[in-house]
């Protein structure tokens, strides 16, 4: 099978279930931001070092949720859903990370180590998905997703501030300031 068909050099392109949108259609462009966080995400967990592993694998559990959550996007198929349980595993995950970490009392700026600003950009990332998932959930219910989504950004703040933790990192706190 070539990976090239032709078929979408007019600017169309066929969902799951065969009925063609033009490229630019809102479904298209949210399944895409869950394609490019994934991608990010896979970026991420490819520069934690291995005395990161522990992370590293919850990192690869979320790229599987979130190309599932894109095959959910792109399907016409009403009986494709993403179980509850996935929001339990990260909102677990995010309070066994919390565990021994100062409270958060100021707004954290990026940065500190390379590890700790690219979860900064995944979360910034995840967010712009969210917003597209909340906007595409007005035409279609999606309430789990946009919960996993929520649960999920704030997974990667706190991953930060945990690796930050781990690798002794200055954590910046935003006072207020404009210089």
């Amino acid at each position: 099978m070539k990976i090239y068909t032709g078929k979408g050099d007019m600017g169309t392109t066929s969902l799951f279930g065969g009925t063609k949108v033009p490229k630019f259609d809102l479904r298209i462009d949210t399944y895409g931001g869950v394609d490019e966080l994934n991608s990010f995400v896979g970026l991420l967990r490819d520069g934690l070092p291995l005395s990161q592993v522990r992370n590293r694998g919850f990192l690869l559990s979320i790229q599987k949720t979130l190309f599932h959550i894109g095959s959910i996007l792109a399907s016409e198929k009403k009986d494709l859903i993403l179980p509850r349980e996935v929001i339990k595993r990260i909102e677990d995950e995010i309070d066994a990370l919390e565990t021994g970490l100062k409270p958060v009392v100021n707004f954290v700026l990026p940065g500190g180590h390379p590890s700790v600003s690219q979860c900064h950009v995944v979360r910034s990332i995840c967010r712009r998905v969210e917003r597209r998932v909340t906007e595409f959930g007005e035409i279609k219910r999606m309430n789990e997703i946009m919960i996993y989504l929520n649960r999920l950004s704030d997974y990667f703040f706190v991953l930060s501030r945990k690796i930050s933790d781990d690798f002794g990192a200055e954590e910046i706190l935003w006072d207020g300031s404009i210089f």
